[in-house]
């Protein structure tokens, strides 16, 4: 028999997964441990309790195994001092606002929007939405519902409004995006000109006959009521008509904005050939088959044909190809010339040059929204899932395209060989693009901004991401990829020169089942590494910890009596949806070196019946510390009574004037196998035990080892030897405390016997 000390002087790879329990080769074994449970993984490599969980607020909804995620958190942050958590319900939206580090308040629910219109926020897919926040405006999109717009209008109110689109002086355009959605050669052919409930035909079905035909059976009125594409606007050329009615799959009523006219977007757009009549005319994508009619408008002297016989009323003769036709003018030409100016061109006739507006209830509505470079982003609709559409510089609510000036608004489909449905858009180092299949991204050029000229998409790794937002972390973004078993990190190399999406949970797989959200913060916690806070489908949480430049990455695991549902960071604050043991939701915030989950904070009454009715009800168990405003101190568990009080009066003297309420959780930490190699080789598998364990603590009041418990009032710090019995193959150390009291150990030693 042989006894050996093996030393644990780090865990700074967190809790690993038990797959990896014969790698005793590696470095990432010696380590890391089994188990690390409610503890903080500090940049030192020892581990300390959580803090504990803050109550802020109790939700009128409860758990449903159906419906796990009843509210979506989103930070709302105008500066320093005015910062909001906004909650997404069903049909609703609350806002909190954090007024300092002890308090936060709801200020305002919101129910209708600006027209009194009830909110489309629907509860099955709350994990669907996504946000962009700007000053005092938040957009909410999804692509079942027009975009939504927040607005603050004072320090505690806050208005829902629909997303519209900047329009000229005189409302006969709308800055939009379009796109010609019509199978390839089939034709608009609008019967007039100008008016209102003009007739729209299509060569081939294209309208949405969806509904109920108005009148029922046997009635001479044949529109379908509910089509989608009423109220949708179309193109046609440059002139907007907004659809009033759909009589048939091929017929439309519309009220045309103006005059179906079209500015030519060449100048000089005429040609004429010497002693002819003919007139060459450069119009693209006019869409025109021969035969229409036209009337030539603004068309200046060429060639020698005078402004009377070049304008008017003329007859398309020829067609070159999709961007040139011919007709005869009312004169002969003296030479062959190129003028005519800047050419207006007025027709009703059937033409392919026709589009339709983007956003709408046919063709969906932007699935992802994000704020990048100072440009207003939409990505992906049902209709063009993997289309991005960029705002004008500086002017979020203009998507007008114009003529691809630097500043003018850009639209890009993602044209890689498959279908990439966006999910999440990114402003970091690029315009990163989470698709459903891969992750793709808009590169930003060295001191070039993103214009129409120099815009691109490129495919870049093809995991793919599941509902869950991504999140930028040390220079990195991490997104929970499709199906959702692995975080990974989307991060720019420059050794590939290329985007890499490496798996930051190959070592700790068992903690990331199905996430449900994700929020990172910088400095949380008390600690100076970035830290992920990923609440799981099954209740628990799983905290990852990064120092890139340090080569540090770990992950533990976070419990509570109830069940996580939802997490959101303001800058170096988490909040987290909770639900408790009794199935209500509570809004709560880490804060504190408290060791209770769900606490309020009272004042202790003269007759030391502290009420607790704003969270608990009777009968309920709750953990009190009390304090005198220097010392926590442990006074026990507690049950409620009738009146929902818990009576202190036991510990009245001893100076508390306040007490911490709560719920206790444990902090457990179980080693990997303690394992060695004797003269033999590895002893990994044979029966062995450990004698005796010297831990390294810091003040820490209580704690358990092995199943012996140890206590102190003034606190452990140094070294502390215990004593423990026992033999297995695979012998641990399970440290653990059950108190709500402070836990901090920073390595130990383990006698083993071999």
């Amino acid at each position: 028999m042989q006894k050996v000390r093996v030393p644990i002087n780090s865990f700074q790879y967190g809790e690993v997964s038990d797959s990896l329990v014969m790698r005793t080769d590696t470095a990432i074994y010696a380590a890391s441990a089994q188990r690390v449970e409610n503890l903080l993984v500090m940049a030192e490599g020892s581990v300390k309790k959580r803090t504990g969980l803050r109550h802020a607020y109790t939700y009128n909804l409860t758990y449903s195994s159906s419906d796990p995620v009843k509210s979506y958190l989103a930070s709302f942050v105008y500066d320093d001092n005015e910062q909001y958590i906004v909650s997404i319900e069903q049909s609703q939206l609350r806002f909190f606002r954090i007024v300092d580090a002890d308090t936060i308040s709801l200020v305002d629910t919101v129910t209708t929007d600006v027209n009194s219109t009830g909110l489309p926020f629907d509860q099955d897919y709350i994990k669907e939405y996504t946000t962009a926040q700007y000053g005092d405006v938040m957009f909410i999109c999804h692509p079942l519902i027009a975009p939504r717009v927040i607005t603050r209008t004072s320090l505690t109110n806050f208005d829902v409004s629909t997303f519209t689109f900047d329009s000229r002086p005189d409302d006969k355009v709308i800055f939009q995006p379009y796109y010609p959605f019509q199978s390839q050669g089939v034709t608009l052919d609008p019967s007039a000109i100008s008016g209102d409930g003009i007739t729209l035909v299509t060569s081939s079905a294209y309208w949405d006959i969806t509904g109920s035909v108005a009148g029922g059976a046997g009635s001479n009125s044949n529109d379908f009521l509910s089509s989608k594409h009423i109220g949708v606007t179309v193109k046609y050329h440059d002139t907007e008509i907004e659809i009033v009615s759909v009589q048939s799959a091929t017929s439309a009523k519309g009220n045309v904005v103006g005059t179906t006219q079209v500015r030519l977007a060449v100048v000089n757009p005429l040609r004429t050939v010497s002693g002819t009549t003919t007139v060459e005319v450069t119009h693209l994508g006019h869409g025109f088959a021969g035969g229409e009619t036209i009337v030539i408008s603004d068309a200046s002297a060429t060639g020698g044909i005078n402004t009377t016989n070049i304008n008017g009323s003329r007859v398309v003769a020829t067609i070159i190809d999709e961007n040139t036709y011919t007709y005869p003018a009312g004169g002969t030409s003296s030479s062959s010339a190129d003028g005519g100016g800047n050419v207006k061109i007025t027709t009703h006739a059937p033409t392919v040059g026709w589009s339709e507006q983007v956003f709408s209830a046919k063709r969906g509505f932007p699935a992802a929204v994000v704020f990048h470079e100072n440009r207003l982003v939409f990505g992906g609709t049902i209709a063009q899932p993997d289309t991005i559409w960029m705002s004008k510089i500086g002017n979020f609510f203009n998507f007008d395209v114009g003529k691809a000036e630097d500043i003018n608004a850009i639209s890009l489909t993602a044209a890689t060989g498959e279908v990439n449905e966006i999910r999440y858009l990114v402003s970091n180092r690029d315009l990163q693009v989470f698709t459903a299949s891969n992750e793709l991204y808009v590169p930003t050029y060295l001191n070039q901004a993103i214009t129409p000229a120099n815009a691109q998409i490129r495919k870049q790794t093809p995991f793919g991401a599941e509902f869950v937002q991504p999140a930028s972390i040390d220079g990195a973004t991490i997104f929970v990829q499709y199906g959702g078993h692995s975080i990974r990190e989307y991060l720019y190399t420059d050794t590939e020169d290329a985007y890499t999406s490496v798996s930051v949970s190959t070592l700790a797989s068992h903690l990331i089942d199905s996430p449900l959200s994700m929020a990172v913060v910088h400095g949380g916690f008390g600690l100076s590494d970035s830290i992920a806070f990923v609440t799981r489908t099954n209740g628990e949480a799983a905290m990852f910890s990064s120092n890139r430049a340090e080569k540090r990455a770990s992950w533990s695991r976070v419990t509570t009596s109830g069940r996580f549902a939802g997490a959101i960071a303001v800058h170096n604050r988490i909040f987290v949806n909770v639900y408790d043991e009794y199935n209500k939701l509570q809004l709560c915030e880490f804060t504190g070196d408290i060791g209770l989950d769900m606490y309020i904070y009272k004042a202790i009454p003269s007759n030391n019946l502290v009420d607790v009715s704003d969270l608990y009800a009777n009968t309920q168990i709750v953990d009190v510390l009390a304090t005198d405003g220097t010392t926590v101190s442990h006074i026990g568990s507690f049950t409620t009574n009738s009146a929902v009080k818990i009576d202190i009066s036991a510990h009245a003297g001893n100076g508390y004037t306040h007490v911490y309420v709560g719920k206790k959780f444990t902090a457990k930490l179980i080693t990997n196998a303690i394992d060695v190699n004797a003269g033999n080789g590895a002893v990994s598998g044979d029966v062995r035990g450990i004698s005796s364990v010297v831990l390294d603590v810091k003040n820490t009041r209580s704690i358990k080892v092995n199943g012996s418990s140890f206590s102190s009032l003034a606190g452990f710090n140094g070294k502390k030897e215990i004593r423990v019995l026992g033999y297995s193959r695979d012998p641990q150390v399970t440290i653990e405390q059950n108190d709500p009291l402070p836990f901090q150990v920073n390595g130990l030693i383990a006698e083993l016997i071999i």
